[in-house]
């Protein structure tokens, strides 16, 4: 496997998708490259987890 380039949905930054994280993909058996960069992940997880503590 090869890195591969990949722009992020929310921000437009386009960002590196590694073979290793491709790899972990595989095994957890997710079948869909992610489409959010890891800052706009990382900020949608703090906001869902914030939303669902109420």
């Amino acid at each position: 496997m090869e890195d591969k380039k990949l722009t992020c949905k929310d921000c437009g930054v386009e960002f590196v998708w590694t073979a290793g994280e491709q790899e972990f993909y595989a095994e957890k058996g997710f079948e869909n490259a992610p489409m959010r960069c890891p800052d706009c992940r990382r900020a949608k997880k703090n906001n869902n987890n914030s939303f669902n503590r109420r």
